[in-house]
């Protein structure tokens, strides 16, 4: 058909304002293949969403020339994906983002020396934050690289374990402006490098000195901080309660420091902490953790909470037994909100004081707590009945009892954990969605729920996360009634769940469109018709389904073609998967990062085409009897983004070393392994091994 004359196209976007435009991209953030698919939609959207982008994370060091011209504004880029980065790599980011560029992360990258860190550090001007940890061979060189970043304001040295006092203070000197610093771990730091910080960086209001070889020689300069807020002195044993005595004379603005791992203290230094607490009164969120101080009694809680009024979370897992003089040292925390003491062994009378707490508790956590019972939990519950989260993982004493309590009391809970509680009866779990209806995540792993207590809990409509893994009751008839009413189910945990079959799946598939992960790994009647129904679920991440061996290449086919985003990929002991698996995946799943086909029948053919997915950083690789050492080298050089391979330890000495070396200084992890072959145990007996292991 002519097009009439006087007739013009228009684009409507062509009225609009770079800025409304920006705005509707802000709207795409979730989902980068949106950005994707607009920015290929026409010429102008091409360089609009170029324009836009501000951050970055890109998965090949390789392309970075080309992606870098392609996006001028950059001002954060992630390289934590990227495990070769060479001095050649940091210049050209110098170079193309001299003006824009404020945040870079190498956290997960190596290869680069002082050169590349002054060349970024000299002519990126705008940095005010670098993140290094993990630069476990960077040297004192790099350090008075990094001094030359002169409005620098955040900077991790985690793990930076070959920087010495002279580093540190070269970046003391260069980097006044910094107000966050982190040497943890860096073994080579003592009181000079940390007195130099004190006194050169007198902005700095986070501290993070732990595990360094430091005594009180540096304290005074520390306390001489006029903003500092964060003082965190894990595993310091070079101090000693004397030395911390100074901190209730000293810093006026000190929060509460972390004390996780502090066995070496009394409650004498507890007591010298009381200051602390008395000048956070005008913060909104407090948060205290003191997980695994096992030698912290209730003397020393009493001392260092007593003035803490506006205390909100506070964490002591994995610490003194929580006795009834435990919690009665706390009960003057009126506005704590959320109380953690998993691992911790537990008293009824602690529970009981807990539960008489004026407190308006939202979250407790018990998980893996010795000595809980049905009375303990029953008075805790009955008295804060505002909670939102509740984490009861692995307490095996509790029975019907609880439950009754808990949904009684706890209506609006919204989160609750209770991974093998193996008293539980299945009648209880009628309760749950009886009565807790605003229920959003539920872990019912390893317990005796069966299909009536599925369907009373399919009544929480609003559940996103379902864990039933090992639970050998349940079946077709109770799964299709969440799939009938929890449409926003998000992630869904079948582990070993030996009673679903397609049937259940299929429901599932049609009332969760929005499914992002699923597990099915060892439920053997599952097979190909599961993953057809399941590739209707576009959103799809993340799929399991290792020891299913009724499912073919076909099934992996339509979840490759139907789900675009899937990253996470479990085929293992999936024996009638084979290379006309992975040719569609190797086309379709562009955006797949992490693989394990294991035992399956994949052979050079299909190991090779997963060259062709550019995202792939993870492969597990055992007892694959079509693999040979020449198919796997070329598979292995053919995909250039790898950073980690778990191989089969025979294949260690059929392949040449030198293909090794070339491998790992292009940033990839080998891990081998030497198992036999093992045959699957049934999922009773399974879980009565696993019974006796506990």
């Amino acid at each position: 058909m002519k097009r009439q004359k006087g007739v013009v196209d228009e684009n409507l976007f062509d009225v609009l304002t770079e800025e409304l435009v920006f705005t509707i991209l802000d709207f795409l953030d979730p989902n980068p293949l949106d950005k994707k698919s607009f920015s290929l939609t026409c010429r102008s959207f091409y360089e609009i969403e170029s324009r836009h982008r501000k951050a970055l994370k890109p998965l090949r060091a390789e392309h970075l020339t080309t992606v870098l011209k392609r996006y001028p504004h950059l001002e954060h880029l992630d390289l934590s994906l990227c495990p070769r980065i060479t001095d050649n790599s940091l210049t050209i980011i110098s170079v193309l983002c001299k003006s824009t560029l404020r945040s870079i992360d190498l956290s997960q990258s190596r290869f680069f020396s002082h050169v590349g860190l002054w060349n970024l550090a000299t002519n990126c001007s705008g940095l005010v934050e670098i993140d290094l940890s993990n630069a476990t061979e960077l040297r004192d060189a790099g350090a008075a690289a990094i001094a030359n970043a002169k409005n620098l304001e955040r900077l991790w040295l985690g793990r930076c374990k070959m920087i010495t006092d002279m580093g540190i203070g070269c970046i003391a000197v260069g980097c006044k402006k910094l107000r966050s610093i982190s040497v943890k771990w860096c073994l080579g730091v003592g009181d000079l490098g940390v007195g130099l910080i004190a006194v050169k960086c007198k902005q700095i209001r986070h501290l993070d000195l732990s595990y360094l070889q430091i005594t009180n020689r540096c304290l005074p300069c520390i306390l001489q901080l006029q903003y500092i807020e964060d003082l965190i002195l894990v595993g310091c044993f070079g101090i000693d309660d004397n030395s911390l005595v100074a901190l209730k004379q000293g810093c006026k603005s000190l929060k509460i420091p972390q004390l996780r791992s502090y066995h070496l203290f009394s409650d004498y230094y507890l007591n010298s902490e009381r200051i602390v607490a008395q000048n956070r009164t005008e913060v909104k969120d407090i948060k205290l953790d003191m997980s695994s101080c096992q030698n912290v009694s209730h003397v020393g809680l009493s001392s260092l909470t007593s003035d803490a009024k506006s205390l909100q979370q506070l964490a002591l897992a994995y610490g003194s037994p929580v006795t009834r003089a435990l919690a009665d040292s706390l009960q003057n925390l009126s506005m704590l909100q959320s109380i953690k003491l998993d691992g911790c062994s537990v008293t009824y009378a602690g529970l009981k004081s807990i539960g008489n707490w004026c407190a308006p508790l939202r979250e407790v956590s018990l998980s893996k707590c010795s000595g809980v019972t049905d009375e303990g939990l029953s008075s805790l519950v009955m008295k804060h009945r505002d909670l939102r989260k509740l984490d009861i993982t692995c307490c095996r004493k509790i029975t019907q009892v609880s439950i009754a309590y808990i949904t009684k009391s706890c209506s609006a809970l919204t989160s609750l954990k209770m991974e093998s509680c193996t008293l539980v009866p299945s009648e209880a779990f009628v309760l749950i969605g009886q009565r807790c209806l605003c229920l959003e995540e539920l872990d019912l792993t390893d317990n005796e729920i069966d299909d009536e207590g599925l369907k009373s809990i399919s009544r929480c409509f609003k559940l996103t996360s379902l864990k039933l893994g090992i639970c050998l009751n349940i079946t077709d008839e109770g799964l299709g009634h969440v799939g009938m009413c929890c449409s926003k189910l998000v992630e869904l945990d079948l582990y070993r769940c030996a009673g679903i079959t397609d049937s259940g799946i299929l429901a599932i598939a049609h009332g969760c469109p929005g499914l992002e992960m699923i597990n099915v790994a060892y439920c053997k009647d599952i097979t190909d018709s599961s993953l057809i129904s399941l590739s209707k679920c576009s959103r799809l991440n993340t799929f399991e389904s290792r020891g299913c061996p009724s499912i073919t290449s076909l099934g992996l086919a339509a979840i490759a073609v139907g789900c675009k985003q899937l990253a996470k990929l479990d085929i293992k002991k999936c024996y009638n998967i084979n290379d006309a698996g992975m040719i569609p995946l190797a086309h379709f799943s562009q955006n797949l990062r992490q693989i394990n086909f294991s035992y399956s029948s994949v052979t050079d053919v299909g190991l090779l085409s997963l060259a062709s997915i550019s995202c792939l950083q993870s492969m597990t690789i055992l007892h694959l009897k079509g693999l040979t050492p020449s198919g796997l080298a070329a598979a292995l050089l053919a995909c250039g983004g790898l950073t980690k391979v778990k191989l089969q330890a025979s294949f260690k000495s059929l392949l040449p070393p030198p293909l090794f070396e070339h491998l790992e200084a292009r940033g990839c992890v080998f891990q081998w392994r030497d198992k036999v072959f093992q045959a699957e145990l049934d999922p009773i007996c399974w879980k009565l091994q696993l019974e006796d292991l506990q």
